[in-house]
């Protein structure tokens, strides 16, 4: 028995241990019930990995499926935790409750709740065991004809399993994670990115205080008459002090802007996910190239003044302080503050204006994207002269706005930093007539307006970025409030395959609606109204009916993308509620109208596949090769140079109407569902490829329910 299986947790019990992991690592999970894993499931490894998925999600955590090469499994171990490995090399496959990792040693958590270090090499032999013990005996004897000596010959040992198995892959491991849903500033506070501010912060004021410190020094000897050597050699060490300091702030704030914007893309992509049909359907393509093009601005703008205004506080509040140290700066304060309320008010006006040109670039970059999208409907439909009519009005518009606010602009970076300096030195000129005057005060006093005339002009360009910012959120704002949206998640179920095998499933029935409603906002009557279905397994259903009767609305209601506003849908005698929104989509998958159906610009596998796993098992790829076959997509795939590898999409390989039809049923096919529902997605097909393509999915689908027009 393997020295590690102590430490190592049952498969029964990986519920158990993704609930101690996730206290343990403070990604608060939810107080539930977690059910101990089926036993049918613990020996079956795709079964077992939806399992604990719908587990973590269960809690409100999410497990993510990571994947590695041989030769990166150290880097790997380093990286993912916290999170579950499933090691094979101990009687029985067991999961080990990785806790942090590092170079040389990986900290795990018990089933006794104590935390135990092992040392990295150790972990690593435990998980690459069987798979080095298909090669073994091969490198032990093509070691053994070579004398080197037992250090030797385990670095020549780990050289040649590297060669070997440099195109092998381990899977098994699953990095826990906050929920893309949970509180932001939980987020940002996991992130750890509270305390680098703080250190920024600290490091930027040590700079200044030092530097401050460092001119004090040289100004004082050079004023007294006593400037030498000594001196130089001070001022030049504190000088050298700041070097680590600076190094130290310029890397707090590459890390600071990469851990920020990786937390807001993923919540606005999350968010994106998130929004209901209704928020997007009056959308065009334009105006989602535009909110893409503003969360980059978000991003980017947010941080780049958060940091200038960091430093630009710091310098004020730093030259304050000299101006208090030189005792006639009284005065130069409240100007000073008298003029930073001035630049809020110049402020405030660029906001203003700025906004008024954003949201007319913004329509500009709308309609031109609209107009390239549909430019083959305005070569046959419009006539010449009125294509370029209100592009013309909208440019003249916008160059005004431009003008606007360019003057704006100028009178922020040029005239508020200057404008400081002739006010500042007229407030001087009191101390020149009185009797007190004296030089050192003056030189203190004119070190703290420079410092000042500094911190202006970050703080003008921070006050901009901070502006063109608050614009941008106003477009990117709803993905970022849709991600809070909780989604509905069930208990945790094993696989498909694993229910169909279960004496206690309802193999019998697929899908029943009783008495559902359904109406869209804004209409006065319902598009459904007492709908009643009942589905059984093997069943093909044919739903036809006029355009616009509610026969897409039935096929979104039963695929759960939409919710009944009475009634109740079941599904193998589960609702939505007990199943949620995963387990809803493994039970029934959808192909929507052509028109609301996509291919993204990825590999033709990845196209395929994205409704079922990524990524995918050598049987994945087999099967989506064989479903492509059925439905005549084998000269398609000929063609493509990559085969199910070759990139597809908008931009990359012309896929014909037919095709992509073909796709969309290929896709939903491939996700083995036990209802698959089919929206006029015969439509575009010719009579050969459509006899082809009923053939197949009549042959494939255990209940189908297919939309069509009389």
């Amino acid at each position: 028995m393997s020295g590690l299986a102590k430490f190592l947790w049952r498969a029964r019990d990986v519920g158990a241990a993704l609930e101690a992991l996730a206290q343990r690592t403070g990604l608060a999970p939810r107080s539930v019930h977690i059910p101990c894993t089926p036993q049918r499931v613990e020996e079956q490894r795709e079964q077992l990995a939806t399992w604990i998925e719908s587990t973590a999600a269960w809690l409100g955590v999410e497990a993510e499926p990571m994947v590695a090469a041989y030769q990166d499994i150290e880097e790997l171990l380093c990286r993912f935790a916290p999170g579950l490995l499933r090691i094979e090399a101990v009687p029985a496959p067991s999961f080990a409750a990785v806790l942090k990792g590092s170079r040389r040693s990986v900290s795990l958590l018990t089933p006794d709740l104590l935390v135990i270090t092992l040392s990295m090499e150790q972990l690593r032999d435990e998980l690459c065991a069987p798979l080095e013990a298909e090669v073994l005996n091969e490198v032990e004897n093509f070691l053994s004809e070579m004398d080197m000596h037992d250090e030797r010959r385990k670095k020549g040992r780990r050289a040649v399993l590297r060669h070997h198995l440099s195109s092998r892959y381990l899977g098994g491991c699953w990095a826990l994670r906050s929920a893309p849903n949970t509180d932001i500033w939980a987020k940002v506070k996991g992130a750890a990115l509270p305390q680098r501010i703080m250190m920024l912060a600290a490091a930027h004021s040590l700079q200044y205080a030092l530097w401050i410190v460092s001119w004090w020094l040289v100004g004082r000897a050079a004023l007294a008459g006593t400037l030498d050597y000594g001196w130089m050699l001070g001022w030049a060490l504190l000088l050298l002090t700041i070097v680590p300091f600076r190094l130290l702030g310029t890397w707090l704030e590459g890390v600071i802007a990469i851990g920020g914007g990786a937390l807001l893309k993923q919540r606005l992509l999350y968010g994106a996910l998130r929004l209901e049909p209704e928020e997007i359907r009056h959308k065009g393509v334009g105006q989602f190239l535009g909110e893409v093009m503003e969360s980059e601005a978000v991003e980017s703008l947010a941080l780049s003044g958060g940091f200038l205004t960091l430093l630009a506080s710091i310098e004020l509040i730093a030259g304050i302080i000299v101006l208090e140290l030189s005792g006639i700066g009284v005065l130069l304060i409240l100007l000073l503050l008298g003029w930073l309320l001035f630049t809020s008010v110049l402020a405030v006006n660029y906001f203003s204006r700025r906004r008024r040109w954003t949201e007319a670039r913004l329509r500009i970059t709308q309609d031109l994207t609209e107009a390239m999208v549909g430019h083959r409907t305005r070569l046959a439909q419009q006539r010449r002269e009125q294509w370029h009519v209100s592009e013309d009005a909208a440019l003249e518009n916008y160059l005004v706005l431009s003008r606007s606010v360019d003057r704006t602009a100028t009178v922020l970076n040029a005239f508020v930093p200057r404008g400081w300096l002739l006010i500042a030195v007229a407030g001087l000129t009191p101390n020149f007539t009185s009797n007190n005057f004296r030089v050192t005060g003056l030189a203190v006093s004119l070190g703290g307006i420079l410092l000042a005339y500094g911190a202006l002009q970050k703080l003008v360009k921070g006050l901009m970025s901070w502006s063109d910012a608050a614009i941008s959120w106003k477009k990117v704002a709803p993905l970022f409030v849709a991600a809070a949206r909780s989604e509905e998640v069930g208990m945790p179920t094993v696989s498909l395959d694993a229910d169909r095998g279960s004496t206690d499933s309802m193999p019998n029935t697929t899908a029943d609606a009783e008495d559902i409603v359904f109406g869209y906002p804004g209409r006065c009557q319902p598009v459904i109204s007492g709908c009643t279905l009942h589905i059984q397994s093997g069943d093909r259903l044919l739903v036809e009916g006029r355009s616009g009767g509610g026969k897409s609305t039935l096929a979104l209601l039963l695929a759960g993308i939409r919710r009944p506003q009475s009634g109740s849908i079941l599904v193998s005698g589960l609702d939505y509620a007990t199943l949620g929104a995963d387990g809803w989509r493994r039970r029934v998958a959808t192909a929507p109208q052509f028109h609301e159906n996509h291919i993204v610009t990825e590999t033709f596998a990845f196209n395929l596949l994205m409704g079922k796993r990524w990524p995918p098992v050598s049987r994945d790829l087999q099967e989506a090769e064989s479903i492509c076959a059925e439905l005549g997509l084998r000269d398609l795939l000929a063609r493509m140079p990559g085969g199910l590898l070759q990139i597809v999409g908008e931009t990359g390989w012309r896929l014909s109407h037919g095709e992509r039809s073909r796709l969309y049923i290929a896709r939903v096919l491939l996700q083995g569902a036990s209802l698959i529902i089919l929206d006029e997605s015969f439509a575009a097909l010719d009579p050969e490829n459509l006899r082809r393509c009923l053939q197949a999915v009549l042959g494939r689908a255990p209940s189908l329910l297919v939309i069509a027009h009389p």
